[in-house]
């Protein structure tokens, strides 16, 4: 083969550009991206012509400019169907928000709204003020503060309340999150100097108070919510801690990370603390999520005495951490949840672990029926399925679990993972199992539809 002959071979980009198809894209994506996607290709041609591969035809090089196009626009940000049975799955987004905070979002976000104004007065306002009366509604606590995630919480506390002096942990508390984040290096880049007391299964009331000293501003649990330490272990109290620091007049400071409003231990899970444990107890600031068991958007949230969360509130710090308007619109709507005494039924992550294994069951059953012969294939087994997301370690609730007949579980597994709407399931056992705990009514028809494609 010539490798001259085939360069000639090449098409201009005019020539490309002239063709009939690709006027029509050109309306779609615009010239500079369409011209910018053919040299890219005719670029990629040419090398591969020098290596000696022979030159394609017209129409292939229009595919794979069309092709190229498609990669270029199509959002890598896609929904996907978790039929893992992980309920606050962090690799895939944590809580999906309920229809009634999706449209509040929108609702704020399609236009302008009262975000920093104050519409009785005719002035400026605060963007603090909208979720804050919720919050001290349904925690007790005096004032809150939404930041946009709990690390952030924990670093604006720490930066503001305590830079430069002593904070006391219990070494079994000094916790890793996701990502590799580790709770003494946030300390660390607060400013504030961690002072490890116990050991990493006992640690005592007496070991933070031998701790104390002239430079010390404050005590501070991190709630181990996405490990558990099992067997000869001791942790004080919350109410002994608070006392203590009190007593020695210093800060009492809870990290809940995950951060519940609702008893987890009706559901058959082990009990979590909730944030009105800790503001009943007489924390002075507590930090948690609003994306994890509080099941609304992506926020760290700050509750505690009112003249502590203003210095927060003023801090320079605060202004680099602050959310939108369309996370504060989500908020305020995932709390009424709560206050209206409707989570169960209006949150998606309370209705799927307050769900028994009969309900997923019966929902299985349906899914198989309505595929036939399809579905007769499949089989139904109990599993579990997990809380997640660094909630409740360890923690599961029975389920249902559809176990799908072909053996190679991995290329399954990648081809419904490939589909127009991915659809994320696990292996057990050397197949294909899904959890419909954690897939949405709404999801279950494209559900269905893709699993009888692929049977």
């Amino acid at each position: 083969m010539n490798t001259r002959d085939q360069l000639r071979k090449l098409p201009s980009v005019d020539r490309l550009l002239g063709h009939p198809a690709v006027s029509g894209w050109e309306r779609v994506y615009g010239r500079d991206l369409l011209v910018e996607a053919i040299r890219e290709v005719l670029d990629g041609t040419r090398r591969n012509i020098l290596e000696g591969v022979a030159c394609p035809g017209q129409d292939d090089l229009l595919a794979c400019v069309e092709r190229h196009l498609g990669r270029v626009i199509d959002p890598t940000l896609r929904p996907v169907i978790n039929a893992t049975g992980v309920i606050i799955h962090t690799n895939l987004g944590r809580a999906p928000l309920s229809e009634d905070v999706i449209q509040a979002m929108a609702r704020v976000g399609r236009g302008y709204s009262n975000l920093e104004f104050d519409l009785e007065a005719g002035r400026r306002g605060s963007r603090y003020y909208h979720a804050e009366d919720l919050l001290c509604r349904l925690t007790g606590a005096e004032a809150a503060l939404l930041v946009n995630n709990n690390a952030g919480a924990v670093m604006l506390t720490l930066s503001t309340l305590a830079q430069g002096r002593e904070v006391v942990i219990s070494r079994g508390q000094l916790v890793e999150i996701g990502g590799g984040f580790r709770i003494p290096d946030v300390m660390a880049q607060s400013g504030a100097r961690l002072v490890e007391v116990g050991t990493t299964n006992r640690t005592y009331a007496r070991d933070y108070e031998t701790a104390i000293g002239e430079g010390t501003a404050a005590f501070m649990r991190a709630h181990s919510s996405n490990f558990r330490v099992m067997g000869f272990t001791h942790q004080p109290s919350l109410d002994d801690l608070v006392a203590l620091a009190h007593e020695r007049d210093l800060l009492m400071l809870d990290d809940l990370g995950s951060g519940t409003l609702i008893d987890t231990a009706a559901y058959g899970l082990s009990h979590e603390p909730t944030i009105q444990d800790g503001v009943r107890a007489g924390v002075d600031i507590v930090t948690f999520s609003g994306d994890k068991l509080l099941g609304g958007p992506q926020a760290g949230i700050i509750v505690g005495r009112a003249d502590l969360v203003e210095k927060l509130r003023r801090a320079p710090l605060t202004r680099a951490l602050r959310v939108d308007k369309t996370t504060i619109a989500g908020i305020q709507t995932n709390l009424l949840h709560y206050v209206k005494g409707e989570a169960l039924t209006r949150i998606p992550i309370w209705r799927m672990i307050s769900a028994t294994a009969d309900e997923i069951g019966s929902r299985a059953q349906s899914l198989l029926n309505a595929l036939g012969a399809k579905g007769a294939s499949c089989a139904l087994k109990p599993g579990r399925s997990m809380i997640g997301g660094g909630s409740l370690p360890e923690e599961s609730v029975p389920t249902m679990l559809i176990v799908l007949p072909e053996s190679k579980a991995d290329s399954l597994a990648r081809r419904l993972r490939l589909g127009e709407t991915p659809i994320v399931g696990r292996i057990d056992d050397d197949r294909v199992v899904l959890d419909l705990r954690t897939v949405l009514a709404r999801q279950e028809a494209a559900l269905a539809q893709r699993l009888g494609e692929l049977l």
